[in-house]
């Protein structure tokens, strides 16, 4: 391991890198999840449930439209995670 500054700028690089290829494999494991038929099926009924709902309705507790925005984040971060591996896979080629 180098000595010094250029140890730390070393080991931020390998974190980094780290980092990024944990990334990728997460993402690849969202895509190979619900690119798979059942997991269309899945995920087409959670943005039914989710994202095609309103979030909040007038007059009623602004809580509950925090809450919803919430469900609805977790479908958003799913089709972000697909969208990039498709990204990656696009570029490889």
């Amino acid at each position: 391991m180098k000595q010094g500054w250029d140890g730390i700028e070393f080991l931020d690089v390998k974190s980094k890198s780290e980092n990024k290829d944990t990334e990728l494999e997460t993402n690849k494991a969202f895509a190979r999840t619900f690119e798979t038929e059942e997991g269309k099926k899945v995920l087409e009924f959670l943005i039914n449930k989710t994202l095609q709902q309103p979030t909040w309705i007038p007059g009623g507790d602004h809580s509950f439209g925090y809450a919803r925005e919430g469900q609805n984040s977790i479908i958003r971060e799913i089709q972000t995670r697909i969208g990039r591996t498709k990204q990656w896979v696009q570029r490889k080629i």
